[in-house]
């Protein structure tokens, strides 16, 4: 099953899927259809295997998942992730872009 597919039956069940949190085997099976936004911070170099904050919003069917870590969790943490799911472009980008900045 497609993760729009998916997502859209759990609407249907629950309502609210903003929050929802994928099963691991669909998270791992399948690319986003496309990538729109993302950015990282990353001060250490292209070499740096650490975590940094970032953000991204990738598309699958008509959902958009927003993701990423928030920039006050700083360099090198592991805390402060973030996602939301949500059908309006607009609103993905704009919470990536208010967590990254």
């Amino acid at each position: 099953m497609k993760i729009s597919d998916w997502l859209d039956k759990k609407e249907a069940e629950n309502g609210d899927v903003s929050q929802i949190t994928l099963p691991t085997n669909m998270s791992y099976g399948e690319d986003p259809d496309e990538t729109i936004f993302f950015k990282e911070i990353n001060p250490c170099g292209l070499f740096c295997t650490e975590n940094h904050p970032f953000a991204t919003v990738e598309r699958f069917g008509h959902w958009y998942l927003s993701r990423g870590q928030d920039k006050k969790a700083g360099i090198h943490s592991s805390g402060m992730m973030w996602r939301l799911f949500t059908k309006d472009k607009n609103i993905a980008l704009n919470t990536a872009k208010a967590n990254i900045e």
